[in-house]
């Protein structure tokens, strides 16, 4: 070979492996990253909980606070420790939280039967463990179903009932309703990030580090605009939900029965709620929840209906808001269980 072009050659062969070892250094160090942060999200949720061993099973729970009891039911995603974000504002103004795992979330495990009417029982069998007579129960999105099976199911143990942007059934829906308002806001990828992203910790590390926009409208169901839009406090909020949905191995059974229980909605026999309720949802939400919180709210005999125009399926911009108004309904729900004995 002649000299002249053998060390050309062998220049762009050592451009070649000196480009391979820096994307090698570069992965290593993106990979520890990545398993850094797993090792603390899940170290972040091995603290600050209890397990009951109920009559229903094993369930996860934490509290926080003293007062009447404000049962806490969370979304997908979720865990006791989102209960507990949701409602630490609550427990400082004088309430008992009570956050429970659902099930296939964290500590709690997945049983046979993980219906909302299986889990509405779980949620009165933490109450017997707890020795709770009655509360309150706040169910966010995914937490709806079985919120609104207590209220049908213990009536004599719920004082009082709050759905936020609820995941719920109304007529005429069509199952792809969501998918279909998931792939119009971010197409090819909304697809990848709801049926491959939250099935991995770490395409979804990857996915929250490299376009946190996307993750907030197909994760949190919030338009990427409303998100650039809100106060700085509000961003920090929306962040930490993202970040606390790691690890998302610990919660994997729970957001794929959610995906079950959404595909079989149906109607509930709403007209036998009687205690107050208090149905919010945000009419931007990418879930589709405002149709669907309003038809609820229309059945609940007394029920009262509080939406917002933008803020997404995480009401940015409504927060101190929505809290206002919880504490507020349920003082006046206090009145109305006292009038009522």
């Amino acid at each position: 070979m002649n000299l002249t072009l053998r060390v050309p050659r062998l220049r762009w062969l050592a451009a070649i492996g000196a480009a391979a070892a820096l994307a090698a250094l570069a992965f290593g160090f993106g990979y520890a990253r990545f398993a850094s942060d797993v090792q603390r999200a899940t170290q972040r949720v091995a603290h600050g909980s209890r397990i009951a061993e109920t009559a229903c099973g094993s369930i996860e729970y934490a509290e926080m606070g003293e007062g009447p009891a404000l049962l806490v039911v969370h979304g997908a995603g979720g865990g006791f420790d989102q209960g507990i974000e949701f409602a630490a504002e609550l427990a400082r103004r004088g309430y008992r939280v009570i956050a429970m795992s659902r099930f296939g979330y964290l500590r709690t495990p997945l049983p046979a039967d993980a219906t909302p009417q299986a889990q509405a029982d779980a949620h009165a069998c933490l109450l017997d463990a707890l020795g709770i007579e009655r509360a309150a129960v706040a169910g966010v999105s995914a937490g709806a179903p079985s919120s609104l099976q207590f209220a049908i199911r213990h009536p004599q143990r719920t004082r009082a009932l709050f759905l936020l942007v609820p995941l719920a059934y109304r007529p005429n829906a069509r199952p792809t309703d969501t998918a279909a308002a998931q792939s119009r806001s971010s197409g090819l990828l909304a697809r990848f990030m709801l049926e491959r992203a939250v099935n991995s910790d770490l395409l979804y590390w990857l996915t929250l580090r490299l376009a946190p926009g996307l993750v907030a409208q197909t994760i949190l169901g919030t338009p990427s605009e409303v998100l650039a839009e809100a106060s700085v406090d509000e961003r920090e909020r929306a962040g930490r939900m993202m970040e606390h949905i790691m690890p998302l191995s610990l919660r994997h059974a729970g957001l794929l029965n959610d995906a079950r229980v959404a595909q079989a909605l149906a109607p509930y026999p709403l007209e036998k709620i009687t205690v107050p309720t208090l149905v919010i949802s945000v009419a931007d939400d990418l879930y589709g929840t405002f149709e669907s919180a309003g038809y609820t709210a229309s059945k609940i005999p007394g029920a009262r209906f509080l939406g917002y125009q933008r803020g997404g399926h995480v009401a940015l911009g409504h927060h101190h808001a929505i809290l206002d108004e919880l504490v507020s309904f349920l003082s006046g729900a206090a009145n109305f269980a006292v009038a009522a004995l």
